[in-house]
């Protein structure tokens, strides 16, 4: 049987294997604009939020009503839940990591507990290297993407970065010592 936007539903929740290369094919574009406004790194990543949202597709038509709304809505509201779910799981592990990335840029310093939070350490910075801090290490932007985005040479946001390890390892160490 030939998989239509028509009884894509019903493949689907007949367990037509099919069914998933008809998504990719008719609905890919749609889901793939949907995830990598969420979750903008690399492209592994994006691969596995798309394997999820297939997933989760799969797993979950029977939850599916079509007096609430089409079926591409449908998807399209379950590939924006998990990509904001996925960004936050991201977000979330680049935020144990940078304090310890930080941390080694600093020298190996080690705070006393209680840890700063990286907010906190990030509220040293002015606004220009925090904006820079946050979108390289939080948002995992290379730095030619940072200076593209902000309209500088890729030397330039180098510089901040090393600039603003050398402010934050000033400040740590010094406080450190006291």
């Amino acid at each position: 049987m030939k998989i239509t936007e028509d009884n894509v539903v019903q493949q689907i929740r007949s367990r037509n294997e099919q069914a998933i290369t008809f998504l990719i094919q008719t609905y890919g574009g749609l889901l793939k604009g949907i995830i990598k406004r969420h979750v903008h790194y690399n492209q592994q990543e994006y691969e596995e939020c798309l394997d999820d949202v297939l997933l989760a597709i799969w797993q979950h038509i029977e939850a599916y009503d079509e007096t609430k709304n089409t079926f591409k809505q449908w998807i399209a509201a379950i590939a924006k839940h998990r990509a904001i779910d996925y960004q936050r799981r991201l977000i979330k592990n680049q935020q144990r990591f940078i304090s310890a990335e930080i941390a080694g840029d600093l020298g190996g310093w080690q705070p006393d507990p209680p840890k700063p939070d990286v907010e906190d350490v990030l509220t040293h910075l002015s606004a220009a290297e925090r904006a820079i801090f946050e979108k390289y290490y939080l948002d995992g932007m290379s730095s030619r993407e940072v200076a593209r985005q902000m309209n500088v040479k890729e030397s330039w946001i180098h510089n901040k970065l090393s600039r603003g390890r050398k402010k934050l390892k000033r400040i740590f160490i010094s406080k450190n010592e006291v």
